[in-house]
């Protein structure tokens, strides 16, 4: 598992711009209104060839929803810091609690540096994440030297830095690095990890409870019941089976502070552990956008997928609700035409004995192997039925192919120039090989390597 950075820190300090320096990119919204970051995102950056998890959070506002002021000293203001304090603090292995170089010291941040520092030290006795300090804003020499301000708040030497213009970033950076705790070499596990995965409320806790044969998860039908990722452990017709329950993951802009915008983490984190993912739909409410950008993510981790589609039985039916359930769920999730679909109730138990097997099927052609003979002819009947279009007067040519690996599945073909091999061709070449072996419910990956022709 990468190491988890939560950034922390009240509103305006600018963390969503070294969000948005440290990843690369520009996903986090960056505005000079306090607040502006409403969810938590989540990203992948590297320093050093060490990668890690990036999380920006809301910041800590002392205002209660936006509209009621709270003292500093209020008991809603002091809950609110503690829960978004104790999350980063359980959940990320380093904290950048991110303060303002140019407003100097202000009462929330000595509030922030207290809880911190309390949290803390609750957190287990094997490893208390680092909290390194960074002074934002520091443009100028004169802001800098003022930045020993912040010894003040007993969290070691502040870092300054100006996130706009990457001053002085390569520093935090090198510190942040270091503070890792060192990769654990993984036990080993055989099991088949599959998670469970959806929206609040969709049925996950209650499919858990179905396939482990036992109440293993609280079922509630208040959304966000679950906060944290569970693993329960058994044997399925000899076969030995790890479920992962997660949290819901909700719509940008409906994630709660605090609790819950860990929660979501933790279920993104889940996936990546897992090999097959269950991806759990609200049949009474439909298949939403946030479903097919959950879709987005399992595909971008390149897991096998089955979707249930849940509390079938409290949708009313006639001969043709199931295909046009079918063809919506299709065309939501075109980019995924191999998922298989199942169509369950986990409170009655309606067609719950499928899902494992179904499961288990798929995980097995995630680890399906193609002769390198067998991928040739499929390469070779492919280019013959349908060439390549060409481009500049060139045309891809396609040497031989092979498949390098499993989990999932990814084949080499070397070609005289991958740049001539569109996205529209690659697709045509994959569908040619799951016509030949259906891959069920797993991504393939195909890599164009160039080779010079004799």
């Amino acid at each position: 598992m990468k190491p988890v950075v939560a950034l922390v820190g009240r509103p305006n300090v600018g963390k969503s711009t070294l969000f948005n320096r440290l990843i690369g990119e520009r996903l986090a919204i960056v505005d000079d209104t306090p607040g502006t970051t409403r969810d938590r995102l989540v990203a992948e950056a590297e320093w050093n060839g060490r990668a890690f998890h990036v999380v920006d959070t809301g910041g800590i506002d002392p205002a209660h929803g936006g509209k009621t002021p709270l003292s500093i000293g209020s008991a809603d203001f002091i809950k609110e810091i503690r829960e978004q304090a104790l999350m980063a603090v359980r959940d990320a292995d380093a904290i950048l609690f991110i303060v303002d170089g140019e407003t100097g010291v202000t009462e929330p941040d000595r509030e922030v540096a207290e809880i911190l520092r309390r949290t803390q030290k609750k957190v287990g006795e094997t490893y208390q994440p680092p909290i390194l300090i960074v002074a934002n804003k520091c443009e100028s020499v004169q802001r800098r030297d003022m930045a020993t301000q912040f010894y003040e708040l007993g969290l070691g030497d502040p870092f300054p830095i100006s996130a706009v213009h990457g001053t002085d970033t390569g520093d935090l950076l090198d510190a942040l690095v270091m503070s890792f705790p060192e990769q654990p070499v993984d036990e080993e596990d055989d099991s088949v990890k599959i998670a469970i995965v959806g929206k609040p409320n969709a049925g996950k806790s209650s499919l858990l409870n179905k396939l482990a044969g036992e109440e293993r998860a609280i079922v509630s039908p208040i959304a966000g019941t679950t906060r944290d990722s569970i693993d329960t452990h058994f044997d399925f017709n000899g076969v030995a089976v790890t479920l992962i329950d997660t949290a819901g993951i909700r719509r940008r802009g409906k994630i709660e502070q605090g609790v819950e915008q860990y929660s979501v983490l933790r279920a993104f984190k889940s996936i990546e552990r897992a090999d097959v993912v269950l991806l759990v739909i609200d049949a009474v409410e439909g298949i939403s956008s946030q479903d097919a950008h959950i879709a987005g993510f399992v595909l971008e981790a390149s897991k096998s997928v089955v979707v249930l589609v849940n509390k079938w039985d409290a949708v009313e039916k006639d001969t043709y609700t199931m295909n046009t359930f079918t063809d919506k769920i299709r065309e939501e999730l075109n980019f995924m035409a191999y998922v298989p679909l199942l169509f369950i109730s986990a409170k009655n138990g309606q067609r719950v004995e499928q899902v494992l097997p179904m499961a288990l099927r798929v995980q097995e052609e995630r680890l399906a192997r193609l002769a390198t003979s067998q991928i040739n002819q499929i390469l070779m009947k492919a280019q013959d039925e349908h060439p390549a279009p060409s481009h500049a007067g060139r045309s891809l040519k396609m040497y031989y192919g092979t498949q390098v690996r499993s989990n999932p599945p990814t084949f080499m073909i070397y070609v005289n120039d991958p740049k001539l091999a569109h996205f529209s061709y690659r697709r045509f070449l994959e569908n040619r090989i799951r016509e030949e072996h259906g891959f069920l419910g797993t991504p393939i990956r195909l890599v164009l390597k160039g080779r010079k022709e004799k």
